[in-house]
């Protein structure tokens, strides 16, 4: 560690993999202004990417928009849910998406193509859930809508033709963190059972007071800046540095992480959240639970996104499709 000439701590990064370092220089000749409280996008973000069909591109998928009830004294939810084509009757895995964003940006449609990928490749429902984002709706209003859309896929699941014991659901950073939040809450709550939790570089540490976080203030694609500002919306000021902010905003505060659906943990070795997931890791397996744990050589915060062409991205999808696998074998 060394300091800067303001005094400021400063440590040394891990370098990105040469694949990754090269689009990170490719998006640094466009640099985007800063994001801000007041310059949230908002208008036209489920626009932003290719529509369902333009994704699906001539795959035998099907797929339809939904309005679900939200939690109680809430407003309602929107969902797609995207099946094979021509699956009437038969009984299928189940995915339900929840997509990144900081918790404070982001569309479901951003995701599509991740869900319909899982679709297409292992013959499973999936469903991509909406919900409200911070600041304007801060804590608990996102993690709430994530899990009255998990109790609600898991209660229809046989209008949905999803078998309710083969379960998952996942998400990348926020996506991430939610997803670990709302397996903590249906243990909790005494609520359906899922059948496997996908965290990829999940967020889960408001502290941000690992090495990790500061070790990528000011480099790679999701920077320390942006990364307290979220958890400034999310929890505002008073908790959101806290250690003893909620376990359901930031799961690294849960102090029992017991009784767990096994966890598929995802991160990258140049990213700020390693080490919270990695410790989320071995706090799991501290109590006898299983979490399966991949650490990417030079990955970059979402390399998988935004390097999908990279050898480690490839590498960490055959990982995932691995653990997808055997979670929803039907002799499980």
């Amino acid at each position: 560690m060394t300091a800067t000439a303001a005094g400021r701590p400063t440590v040394t990064p891990v370098p990105f993999d040469p694949e990754v370092q090269a689009v990170l220089d490719e998006l640094a000749k466009n640099p985007q202004p800063a994001l801000t409280r007041d310059t949230l996008p908002r208008d036209g973000v489920d626009r932003m990417f290719p529509d369902n069909d333009a994704v699906i591109a001539g795959r035998d998928i099907e797929w339809e928009d939904r309005v679900i009830p939200g939690p109680a004294g809430a407003p309602d939810l929107e969902i797609t849910v995207f099946r094979p084509a021509g699956v009437h009757g038969d009984v299928l895995p189940g995915f339900v998406n929840i997509h990144g964003g900081g918790m404070i940006v982001g569309h479901r449609s951003w995701e599509t193509g991740r869900v319909v990928d899982i679709v297409d490749e292992h013959r499973v429902v999936g469903v991509n859930v909406e919900y409200r984002l911070a600041p304007e709706n801060p804590y608990p209003a996102g993690v709430e809508d994530c899990y009255a859309a998990f109790v609600w896929v898991h209660e229809h699941a046989a209008e949905l033709g999803i078998d309710p014991e083969r379960l998952i659901v996942g998400g990348g950073s926020a996506g991430g963190g939610l997803t670990a939040a709302v397996a903590l809450m249906a243990r909790d709550r005494q609520g359906p059972v899922m059948a496997g939790q996908l965290l990829l570089c999940p967020m889960i540490d408001n502290t941000n007071t690992s090495v990790a976080s500061r070790q990528y203030d000011g480099i790679g694609t999701w920077q320390r800046e942006m990364n307290l500002l979220a958890w400034s919306c999310v929890l505002g000021d008073d908790l959101a540095f806290h250690p003893d902010a909620p376990a359901y905003a930031a799961p690294s505060r849960a102090t029992d992480v017991s009784g767990l659906p096994p966890a598929f943990i995802e991160v990258g070795e140049a990213e700020a959240f390693r080490d919270e997931d990695t410790e989320y890791a071995l706090r799991i397996w501290a109590t006898g639970g299983q979490a399966e744990l991949h650490v990417w050589g030079g990955g970059a915060h979402g390399f998988d996104m935004y390097m999908p062409e990279a050898e480690i991205s490839r590498a960490a999808l055959a990982a995932r499709a691995s653990w997808l696998r055997r979670i929803w074998r039907a002799d499980r």
